[in-house]
């Protein structure tokens, strides 16, 4: 029997498929470790692949789409509703990850085993004097990342720089600047540019579509390299941490598809059908910047918003909305506190929400562990150790990165239905 392309891809992206390939790299990477280490070259050739992608999709998606909205007209309302969404999305974030963590409190009355596990990690027995003198004293100077900082990143004094080093935020802002720009030329002066960029964006969905298709060998070989590279330990330890996360996302992204279903022309397991390829690419590269191109193909191809919308908003919401690390952030910093027997007021509550908003916002274009420094960001605020604890996220963060990454995409993805006209059911 003859299996066409599209039969095939169906078939890696079904959800089934993704989550048994990881189940068996877990699987792997726990019975045979040595083995799991050397498949990790494969997780990182084809992370490298998908990037090689991003900014050149990126950036034309960007020019070709404000091009096209400065033409057509109403750019002003366009970006007011643009600004309501976002704000909102980061909101419900912090709520949901403040209320899951406050109902849950999985740092609050640990076992003296969890609390010896985490000593042995952080280097001493938590359960000491010693320890709680290494934890909770002087901690290093830690310097915090200001309004006047987050702006001077965005301006990129080399765009060529910024697109070698793959500063994504910087290339985006690059691409609105000098859209905005095209958009004021005249249509027959940009028509040569405009065919250009089309047949960029064009080939660079065509590339993504062919790297689907190694997608369960791949995702096999990096979670099993993973569970390699941390053990099972760090996970035992971090079990109620880890579960709360896993909780709040659950939550968000339930959130997220309700507002994708009522918003699209589509009944709910088709709305379900359409996210299957940004669910699978999210969890397999955990890199929001990769799933771009199969965002905009869910939401414009499947799902029927309209096209010149969706792809100037995709770009800008995955850059700038970090709904993902915002809800990270909340649920760090409160485990901390809990960690560390802090009991926290409503106006204290209410600040770390804030503080975790303004670290998502920052944590644009960051990735990995450079992500999960931002969370000091805001236990600065309490004047938590989050220094102390730091290597207790790192152990779990292979798990909570795929988290981040699912709801950054899944929740963008429902951020744009909102921003986009609704769609005629047909």
């Amino acid at each position: 029997m003859r299996i066409d392309a599209k039969t095939l891809q169906a078939l890696v992206l079904n959800p089934w498929v993704v989550l048994g390939s990881l189940a068996a790299g877990f699987l792997l990477g726990a019975q045979a470790p040595e083995v799991a280490l050397k498949l990790g070259f494969v997780g990182d050739i084809y992370v490298d692949l998908m990037k090689m992608i991003v900014l050149p999709f990126m950036v034309s998606a960007v020019i070709f789409s404000l091009q096209r909205l400065f033409q057509e007209g109403g750019t002003a309302r366009i970006l007011g509703r643009v600004a309501v969404v976002f704000i909102a999305f980061a909101a419900v974030a912090t709520v949901v990850g403040a209320l899951t963590l406050l109902t849950m409190r999985p740092g609050a009355d640990l076992s003296q085993e969890t609390l010896a596990t985490f000593g042995h990690i952080v280097g001493g027995d938590v359960g000491s004097n010693d320890t709680a003198m290494e934890l909770n004293g002087v901690d290093p100077v830690h310097k915090g990342i200001g309004v006047v900082d987050v702006l001077v990143n965005l301006v990129p004094a080399n765009i060529f720089a910024a697109l070698a080093s793959g500063d994504t935020l910087k290339s985006l802002v690059f691409a609105m600047l000098f859209g905005f720009a095209v958009g004021q030329v005249p249509a027959r002066v940009s028509e040569g540019l405009t065919r250009s960029l089309d047949t960029i964006y064009q080939s660079c969905q065509t590339l993504t579509r062919w790297l689907n298709f190694p997608l369960p060998l791949v995702l096999l070989c990096m979670s099993a390299a993973q569970l390699a590279k941390t053990g099972v330990e760090p996970l035992v330890a971090m079990t109620q941490f880890v579960l709360a996360f896993v909780v709040a996302s659950l939550i968000a992204l339930g959130v997220a598809l309700l507002v994708l279903w009522r918003r699209s022309a589509d009944d709910f397991p088709t709305t379900l059908q359409a996210l299957r390829g940004p669910f699978a690419l999210a969890l397999a590269t955990r890199s929001s910047a990769t799933c771009m191109p199969v965002m905009i193909e869910s939401l414009a191809d499947r799902l029927g918003f309209a096209r010149s919308r969706v792809e100037l908003l995709v770009p800008l919401s995955v850059s700038l909305l970090r709904i993902g690390p915002m809800l990270y952030y909340v649920c760090a910093t409160l485990f901390i506190a809990q960690l560390y027997g802090r009991s926290l007021g409503v106006g204290e509550v209410v600040l770390v929400m804030a503080a975790s908003v303004l670290a998502g916002f920052a944590s644009a274009g960051m990735s990995g562990l450079v992500t999960i420094s931002l969370t000091g960001m805001a236990c600065g605020y309490l004047g938590l150790p989050f220094e102390a604890a730091f290597i207790l996220f790192v152990a779990v963060d292979p798990l909570c990165d795929m988290l981040r990454t699912l709801v950054i995409v899944i929740g963008n993805t429902a951020a744009v239905s909102l921003i986009c006209p609704r769609p005629l059911k047909i």
